[in-house]
């Protein structure tokens, strides 16, 4: 094995049960034995040399070329150990932390997601073959974290939770304009226009959801009330009475977020209400993992709060409440991973072997940094006036309640 790598590994494992067999055919053993056991084996010397000099890029690649295999185990349970280790050891090679150094440095640079470029970057990821997302998403196609009231919830009892649950944080009333930032497939929006008979116009930069959404709203007669165009947010016209916001604050970019949170503050009407909901990181800002900048979110990034509340602060919104969901997307990512993993060989034929093997290690990797490392979702309620809400939270979870218990007045009832 390459020298650097054998230290680095030495080093770092301490915990836990790792063997790699070598490009030369050697077994090495890493780790105290205990827990699941996870074999790897490296079939080039080219690979071992691109771990070395940065391993969370050069695994993920080798594995994606097929010059890393698992004997035992899987990319979760390799990223499992490296994780855990990583809070106990300070094996941290020089030439990982000038990785991570340069790519802190040049974080800005990563992100400059004009218009032209968000099109771009929104199109590399979310124009794939919707036929892919068919095959592991709940039935409304929520591509974002769910929500779970109870543990042994269903992914799809789950997502529709999530939307009972921001909508409760709305405070929506009847014939209301809502204006939905990054609708996706149209489910948040159609929920919303279905439930509180509202106004909605959901914006997206990808063709394909675009074309999804608005065949949904005609399928469930729901076009009167839901539209959906390409449209970038910043050439929205207001006002709006509500804006809802799910998944799509990753992809602004941190150079942008007070063109964002001013662009909100300029469409949000002054008695209205925005909820916000982004994956955050719980601890100090830090770079957007190389792998997934390079390979599956071209130009995103996940903030810490302090990165975010500044640009909130001088925009003319006011934050009136917030909310940290910490373990619901790791818990979501693992129904997404198993149901992919269950229908690998469909993703193949879609796609190929490396396309597979690429969204293996990236839903493993997601689910990873939710589970062992510092992502989290933040839910972020904003407003322009102190007195829009009630007092006290008690309306979101009467609202919440009669959602989930199908009591909320029907459209007749509630338009009165």
């Amino acid at each position: 094995m390459n020298s650097l790598l054998e230290s680095l590994a030495s080093r770092l494992i301490r915990n836990g049960s790792l063997t790699v067999t070598d490009a030369r055919g050697r077994i090495l053993r890493f780790g105290d034995g205990t827990g699941e056991p996870v074999h790897i084996v490296i079939h080039t010397r080219k690979a071992e040399r691109a771990i070395a000099l940065d391993p969370s890029l050069g695994f993920p690649e080798a594995y994606m070329d097929g010059e890393l295999d698992f004997i035992e185990g899987n990319p979760l349970e390799f990223l499992r150990i490296a994780y855990q280790n990583m809070g106990l050891s300070a094996a941290h090679s020089i030439t990982m932390r000038v990785n991570e150094g340069a790519r802190k440095l040049f974080r800005r640079l990563q992100q400059i997601n004009l218009p032209g470029k968000s099109r771009e970057n929104v199109h590399h990821h979310y124009d794939l073959s919707g036929d892919l997302y068919r095959l592991f998403l709940d039935d409304d196609m929520q591509y974002s974290c769910a929500y779970f009231p109870r543990p042994d919830a269903t992914l799809e009892e789950a997502q529709l939770a999530k939307k009972q649950h921001i909508a409760a944080k709305l405070d929506l009333k009847p014939g209301q304009k809502v204006l939905d930032i990054g609708s996706g497939w149209g489910g948040m929006g159609l929920f919303l226009a279905r439930n509180f008979n509202v106004d909605v116009l959901g914006v997206t930069l990808s063709t394909e959801q675009l074309t999804v959404s608005n065949q949904r709203a005609a399928d469930q007669h729901l076009d009167n009330r839901a539209r959906f165009e390409f449209a970038d947010y910043r050439a929205l016209k207001g006002p709006f009475d509500r804006i809802v916001s799910v998944g799509m604050f990753e992809h602004v970019g941190l150079n942008h977020y007070r063109t964002f949170f001013e662009k909100c503050a300029e469409l949000l009407s002054d008695d209205g209400v925005m909820l916000l909901h982004t994956i955050g990181r719980s601890y100090v800002p830090a770079p957007t993992a190389a792998f997934i900048r390079k390979y599956i979110f071209p130009g995103g990034y996940i903030p810490s709060l302090s990165e975010v509340m500044p640009a909130i602060e001088k925009s003319g919104l006011i934050v009136t409440d917030i909310e940290i969901l910490r373990l619901h997307y790791a818990e979501t990512l693992k129904a997404w991973r198993e149901r992919f993993m269950a229908k690998r060989d469909q993703v193949v034929k879609i796609y190929d072997e490396r396309f597979a093997r690429m969204w293996e290690f990236y839903l493993a990797g997601s689910e990873a940094s939710f589970r062992w490392q510092e992502m989290v979702n933040f839910q972020i309620q904003l407003s322009k006036q102190r007195e829009t809400l009630p007092l006290t939270r008690d309306y979101m979870f009467e609202a919440e309640r009669q959602l989930t218990t199908g009591t909320r007045p029907a459209f007749s009832d509630a338009a009165e």
